[in-house]
């Protein structure tokens, strides 16, 4: 398995990588210089949540080779901070019978640091 990295927007999405019957997989990398970063929080900047979902989001239309936006969330938990020049992992495995649906988490080591559902839709 090879691993490269695309900049996309403000961060770096490695190779997708398929688990199991539904399950995807990627590593993240958010620069220190990250324009997320910019005024959230001064003297101590984390990475807001907004942009996790849209990493998440990423992961799943890269999977689909579909544009996608989200249409819902719930059950979302953001358990740790996520500084500048954190490495991630993201994983999304989509609710069997439920077109569209996904459970989601992102784990920075081996700390879970955020979760949840997401419904996404194909943009018309």
């Amino acid at each position: 398995m090879g691993f490269t990295t695309k900049r996309t927007m403000w961060y770096e999405l490695g190779d997708l990588e398929r688990t199991g019957d539904s399950g995807l997989r990627a590593v993240a990398f958010v620069p220190a210089d990250s324009p997320w970063f910019d005024g959230h929080f001064p003297g101590r900047p984390v990475l807001p949540g907004i942009a996790q979902l849209g990493m998440v989001l990423a992961l799943i239309s890269k999977a689909t080779g579909t544009a996608l936006f989200i249409r819902q969330v719930g059950r979302v938990r953001f358990k740790r901070v996520i500084p500048p020049g954190s490495h991630l992992t993201l994983y999304a495995e989509a609710k069997p019978g439920k077109a569209g649906q996904y459970l989601f988490r992102i784990e920075k080591g081996s700390d879970l640091v955020c979760s949840g559902n997401m419904t996404v839709a194909g943009k018309n």
